[in-house]
């Protein structure tokens, strides 16, 4: 097949991970519209290169007119989770959708593999719909915690290096880092609620010091320079140690001022 081809056989796939990514990390945005805690924390996404597909083909012997029935991860949508638990909410929200069909998942999760490598896997069949009309492919989910990304991400480029055959004291050095990254991923569960009202803190503060911001640049543009110094001032006390509710006063006066001005 010629680079022209492979680039045609491509595009479906490559629409989709772009579909993809803006649906579910919409997904998130509805969450946080609401205030709610999102399960997800962010979502990233790639087609397969030609040079991995080839070689994935000729590993498994597989033909190259088989290759977008036989090869399932040529689109790849990776999902990233602060918690283990939020895995599942994932998982479930994936099967709750009406726009693509699960094929199989695979638990590696719980059915840890051997080299220590923890991530739950869906294969999907997506639809594409393209100027010629539409058109199934394949996708894989791959959804994890951050602790679980990071040792599989140094797992690849390991493999990589060593063309899949990793020293045997490089393997246990791996497998004893990944029992350690789960275990840190379950000593986070165990403060999951003290870490999302501080992250929710940390949001609340943040937007009130943009608003309160905005508010001071406004009376600045207005040719307000006293008030916005003095204000800009107090702000400056206020952002390491100030309290929601001195913050939100601030904000209720740089809004009654900008009023009288306006």
């Amino acid at each position: 097949m010629a680079v022209r081809e492979w680039k045609t056989f491509l595009l479906p796939y490559k629409q989709a991970v772009d579909e993809l990514k803006v649906k579910l990390k919409s997904i998130r945005k509805e969450y946080r519209r609401k205030n709610e805690y999102s399960p997800i924390e962010f979502v990233t996404g790639r087609v397969k290169e030609i040079s991995s597909m080839l070689e994935k083909a000729n590993k498994f012997n597989i033909p190259l007119d088989r290759i977008e029935y036989e090869i399932e991860d040529i689109a790849g949508i990776r999902i990233m989770c602060q918690f283990v638990d939020d895995i599942e909410r994932v998982v479930d929200i994936v099967r709750n959708r009406k726009d693509m069909q699960i094929i199989y998942e695979k638990d590696y999760v719980t059915n840890v593999k051997e080299s220590g490598y923890r991530s739950y896997h869906i294969i999907i069949k997506y639809p594409v719909y393209m100027a010629e009309g539409q058109k199934d492919i394949l996708a894989e989910f791959q959804i994890r915690t951050l602790a679980m990304n990071f040792w599989a991400t140094i797992e690849h480029s390991l493999n990589y290096k060593y063309k899949h055959d990793i020293p045997e004291n490089i393997k246990y050095k791996l497998k004893t880092a990944a029992d350690a990254a789960f275990q840190l991923d379950e000593q986070m569960l165990e403060i999951k609620d003290e870490i999302k009202d501080a992250q929710k803190l940390f949001e609340v503060k943040s937007s009130l010091v943009s608003n309160i911001m905005n508010n001071i640049l406004t009376l600045s543009y207005l040719g307000k320079t006293n008030e916005s110094i003095r204000y800009q001032k107090q702000l400056n006390d206020l952002i390491d140690e100030g309290e929601v509710s001195e913050l939100n006063n601030l904000l209720n006066i740089t809004e009654r001022t900008l009023d009288m001005y306006k």
